[in-house]
């Protein structure tokens, strides 16, 4: 069974109006969210094999604080093909992973990564998790999902949808 983890960057700031999206920071409460994702994700064993980040810097920046928290380094490569990417376009770039790879980590924005979790969920997928994520799927958020076909077979409703996390269920 594969794993495939949907982390949303941490909150962005907002502190400079002349700078463009794409090279917005985190602000000051993503800091302390991205590293706090990090360690529940070590606590609970998820572990990826690979990472997915959108080039964009609050996402780099997320994922820099949250993977620090993991016991073992993670492979990780940056694109800009899912920056703020619709969801088809964040799956195309799932199907080309290797099969080698049983966890996989995508670091990006919204909505394409709420939208993607809900098009890959399956009837069998916990309902409770699903109200949860489609009510919000905040900053620093992150949904896991069981996979068992092939990276390049994955597609609509082919995963299980079997947790969702925010920093706020965290305390």
């Amino acid at each position: 069974m594969r794993q495939l983890f949907l982390l949303r960057h941490a909150k962005s700031g907002w502190n400079d109006p002349a700078l463009e999206d794409f090279h917005r920071p985190l602000a000051p409460r993503g800091r302390k969210a991205a590293p706090l994702m990090g360690r529940e994700m070590a606590r609970r064993g998820w572990l990826p094999d690979l990472a997915l980040v959108s080039s964009a810097a609050r996402t780099r920046e997320t994922w820099e604080l949250a993977g620090a928290q993991l016991p073992v380094p993670c492979p990780t490569q940056f694109t800009e093909t899912i920056y703020e990417a619709a969801p088809w376009r964040i799956l195309a770039e799932i199907n080309n992973v290797p099969d080698e790879v049983g966890s996989l980590l995508v670091v990006g924005h919204n909505p394409g990564l709420e939208l993607l979790a809900k098009m890959l969920a399956d009837p069998s997928s916990d309902n409770s998790v699903l109200d949860r994520l489609s009510a919000k799927f905040p900053t620093a958020a992150i949904a896991r999902l069981e996979v068992d076909p092939d990276w390049a077979e994955l597609a609509a409703g082919s995963a299980r949808l079997a947790d969702f996390i925010s920093p706020k269920d965290l305390g």
